[in-house]
């Protein structure tokens, strides 16, 4: 394969785990850099969406790379999230991760402006070829009001450091077409945590997910069923946390999954505002999840 890393397999969009006042909690972030390592996570995606990208500031959010990184110290490959609407901050914002020894980079579509496909390919383009790091597109239409089209994508394969997308559409006639029309060494990654096991067994590699932030261990092993065909046992396995799935949707991202970790004890419940603490009414749903999985 063209890229450096494969990624195939369950990786994590991690949160940043944050003090009740919103300020970072890096102590609780080594806690779970050390529980994605033992369970075996493929890799971390850091300040990503999950990650609160949308609320760090950019020296802070380059800081929760850095640490991620050194604390690490290769232990897991980490890729840094460094999408934005503005091409030139994208490009700096990847240069800083290459600086800081990131493996490669997830950048999302431009949001807001709602730019054309010939506005896409030529964004994306401009990275890849301002920054010589792998680096994975990521779409998700139903966050940034654009979506790329699979025609797009195919374009963008072609370029060497551009080594995959994560497809968030939860479309799965998409990764059909993606299969199709996209090289064979240019990774297809789900960011639909409902409809992976599909995802992986029409062909995709690997996703990064939100409920690997809980049941990380359990969510590789049906991702690995999956990939290496094993359908029966990944529909089997999959079932045991099909609720998580769903529910840690029960509010925007990362809301509930925020919650969830608090219940079991590894990060406070704090969360930057315009997002707030999981809702009463939903608190119940969270907790029979995570009673039912001997998590809480």
């Amino acid at each position: 394969m063209k890229n450096k890393h494969s990624f195939i397999g369950s990786s994590v969009a991690l949160i940043t785990p944050m003090f009740d006042d919103g300020v970072v909690d890096y102590d609780a972030l080594n806690q779970l850099i050390d529980f994605h390592i033992d369970a075996g996570t493929t890799a971390i995606v850091s300040v990503g969406t999950t990650g609160e990208s949308a609320t760090v500031g950019v020296k802070e959010h380059l800081k929760i790379i850095d640490h991620t990184i050194k604390y690490s110290s290769q232990r897991i490959p980490i890729i840094a999230g460094t999408g934005a609407n503005s091409t030139s901050e994208a490009i700096d914002l990847t240069k800083e991760a290459k600086r800081l020894g990131a493996d490669a980079c997830l950048l999302v579509t431009p949001y807001y402006n709602k730019p054309t496909q010939e506005g896409l390919f030529q964004h994306f383009k401009s990275i890849a070829e301002s920054v010589a790091i792998d680096q994975l597109l990521y779409n998700v239409p139903g966050r940034t009001a654009v979506n790329m089209t699979v025609e797009t994508t195919a374009r963008l394969a072609e370029i060497d450091n551009i080594i995959g997308i994560k497809d968030a559409t939860g479309d799965l006639s998409v990764i059909k077409q993606l299969v199709k029309k996209c090289p064979e060494d240019f990774l297809l990654l789900t960011g639909d945590d409902a409809t992976a096991v599909d995802f992986l067994i029409s062909g995709g590699h690997g996703g990064i997910s939100v409920t690997a932030n809980i049941v990380p261990k359990e969510l590789q092993k049906v991702y690995l069923a999956a990939i290496s065909g094993q359908s029966d046992k990944a529909i089997e396995l999959n079932s045991k946390i099909y609720k998580l799935h769903k529910n840690l949707f029960i509010e925007s991202n990362p809301i509930p999954v925020k919650w969830a970790l608090h219940k079991m004890g590894k990060c406070g419940k704090g969360i930057r505002l315009p997002l707030l603490e999981l809702s009463n009414e939903f608190k119940s749903i969270i907790e029979r999840d995570l009673e039912e999985l001997n998590l809480a």
